[in-house]
C-alpha cells in the first residue's frame, strides 16, 4: 500500500472521474441470469462468513479476495480453490477496486476502516455489504450516508437480525399497541464467554501481515497481538467495546420498536468492574440510559457473566404498562401485567438472519429498489451513532444532550469525540 490516502485518490482520479459519468445514468438492473461479481476485504471472521452466505445464492461469483495478513488470505484463497472457485488475491483493497468488472464488495474489516473502504467502494462505481458498526464515529456515519447518497450505490450494513423473521413479528406486536404504554424499553448482552484479556509486551508483527496498513488512520503503536484480529473490539483506536459490537444490533430494535429518532440526553456510568487490570481498554460493565419523549432506552453490558435480565444473555424488553415482549435471537414472547392481557408463549427464530441478510443484498442489487434493503446505510448508521453517543457520555463521564438541529451536543467535551482522529496522512473523506 502507498504510504497515504492521497497519492490512492491522486492516481485513481482517471478512474473515479470516469465512474462519476456513470452516476449521471440509471443504475442498471442486473438480469436474473447474470452473475455478480464479488470480492472481499477483510476475511478472517465476519466478511468471510458474509462471503460465505453471499454465494449461497447461485448469481453470485466470487472472484478477488483482500487481506492485510497473507496467513489469512492463502487459508481463504485455498478454500475456495477446494470448491472449484479460483479468485485474485490482494494486499492493497485499492488495487482491488481498480478492477472494473467487480459488482460488489464485503467489507469485513476492524470498525476503524469501515468509512474509508466504503466510501472508496461507492466513488469506484461498487454495491457495497458492510460490517456493522457502520463507522466509528457519529462524523463517519454521517459520511457514509453522504457518500451512498451521492453516487447512489446499494449498501447493506451487516445487521443480520433485520431479516429475521421472528424479530419483525416481535415488533409487529409492540407495534398493535397490546402492551399499553411502553414507558422503557432495556437492551442488554451479558458475555459470559468473554473473560479477561492477559496483558502482553509489544512485539513484531507476524510473518506476512502489513501491521502499517492494518493501523490505516488510527494512531501508530507497536504491534500487540491484543489489539489485532478479533480482540481490536475493546480498544477505542479501532472500535467501541461491547455497545458498538453487540449494542448495534440490540439497540437497533429497541429503536425500531420505538420509532425513534436522537434521544436528548444520554447518561452513563461504568468501568472495567470485572478485569480492572486486563488488557481491555473499553468498560466491561456499563449501564446507559437516552432519554426521549415519555420513555427511556436502558442499555446494559457486562462480561464474564450470563445472569442478564429475564435469565437471558441478550435481548430487548419493552415493558408497557400492559404487558412486557422479550425478544432475543432465540425468539419472542409476551409477559403480562396480571388481569391486563393474555400472555403470549415463546415463538421461536426458525430461519437464518445472515442468510437472509444476504439474499436481500443480492436481490436489491439486481432490482435497484434501494428501500428493499433490509438495513440500508441510513439505518446502520443511525443506531451506530446511539452507540457511539452512548460511549461519548461514558468517555466523558457527564450526562449530555444533544441539539438535533445543530446535529452535535451542547458540551464541548462531547462534541472533541464526534469524529475519530485519523492518523498516518489519512483524512476523513469530504463528500460533496
Amino acid at each position: 500500500m502507498t504510504n497515504s490516502r492521497r497519492s490512492f485518490l491522486k492516481s485513481a482520479t482517471t478512474l473515479v472521474a470516469g465512474a462519476s459519468l456513470l452516476h449521471t445514468l440509471p443504475l442498471r438492473a442486473i438480469a436474473p441470469s447474470d452473475k455478480i461479481r464479488v470480492g472481499a476485504i477483510g476475511i478472517n471472521g465476519m466478511g468471510w462468513a458474509d462471503l460465505t452466505a453471499l454465494l449461497k445464492n447461485p448469481e453470485v461469483e466470487c472472484v478477488a479476495l483482500c487481506d492485510v495478513d497473507k496467513n489469512v488470505l492463502d487459508k481463504r484463497i485455498g478454500e475456495l480453490a477446494q470448491k472449484g472457485i479460483k479468485v485474485k488475491g490482494y494486499s492493497d483493497y485499492r488495487k482491488l477496486l481498480e478492477d472494473k468488472s467487480i459488482d460488489a464488495l464485503v467489507i469485513g474489516t476492524p470498525d476503524h476502516w469501515h468509512c474509508l473502504q466504503m466510501t472508496d467502494a461507492v466513488s469506484a462505481g461498487k454495491d457495497v455489504y458492510v460490517e456493522k458498526p457502520a463507522g466509528n464515529s457519529i462524523i463517519e456515519c454521517n459520511t457514509m450516508v453522504a457518500a451512498r447518497d451521492k453516487y447512489n450505490r446499494v449498501v447493506q450494513v451487516g445487521q443480520w437480525q433485520r431479516s429475521q423473521q421472528h424479530f419483525k413479528d416481535a415488533l409487529d406486536f409492540v407495534h398493535s399497541g397490546q402492551l399499553g404504554q411502553v414507558r422503557l424499553v432495556k437492551a442488554w448482552a451479558y458475555m459470559g464467554w468473554m473473560k479477561s484479556i492477559p496483558v502482553q509486551p509489544d512485539g513484531t508483527p507476524p510473518a506476512g501481515v502489513d501491521y502499517k496498513t492494518w493501523l490505516g488512520p488510527a494512531a501508530t503503536r507497536p504491534f500487540n497481538p491484543n489489539r489485532f484480529h478479533f480482540n481490536f473490539r475493546w480498544y477505542w483506536d479501532y472500535a467501541g467495546g461491547l455497545m458498538t459490537d453487540w449494542g448495534v444490533h440490540l439497540l437497533d430494535y429497541a429503536l425500531m420498536g420505538m420509532k425513534s429518532g436522537a434521544p436528548k440526553s444520554i447518561m452513563a456510568a461504568g468501568g472495567k468492574f470485572a478485569y480492572p487490570d486486563d488488557a481491555a481498554e473499553t468498560p466491561d460493565t456499563l449501564t446507559t440510559v437516552y432519554e426521549f419523549d415519555n420513555y427511556n432506552i436502558q442499555w446494559e453490558q457486562a462480561t464474564g457473566i450470563d445472569g442478564g435480565p429475564y435469565n437471558r444473555t441478550h435481548g430487548i424488553a419493552f415493558i408497557g404498562n400492559n404487558g412486557t415482549l422479550v425478544v432475543d435471537r432465540g425468539g419472542w414472547e409476551v409477559i403480562p401485567e396480571k388481569g391486563k392481557m393474555e400472555a403470549v408463549a415463546r415463538k421461536p427464530s426458525v430461519d437464518n438472519g445472515l442468510d437472509l441478510h444476504a439474499k436481500n443484498f443480492i436481490e436489491v442489487i439486481k432490482s435497484r429498489k434501494i428501500d428493499d434493503l433490509h438495513c440500508p446505510i441510513a439505518a446502520g448508521a443511525h443506531v451506530a451513532t446511539i452507540a457511539q453517543m452512548g460511549n461519548i457520555a461514558y468517555r466523558t463521564g457527564k450526562k449530555v444532550y444533544w441539539d438535533a438541529n445543530k446535529k452535535q451536543f451542547t458540551e464541548n467535551d462531547a462534541n472533541k469525540l464526534l469524529a475519530a482522529a485519523y492518523h498516518n496522512g489519512y483524512n476523513i473523506p469530504k463528500i460533496g
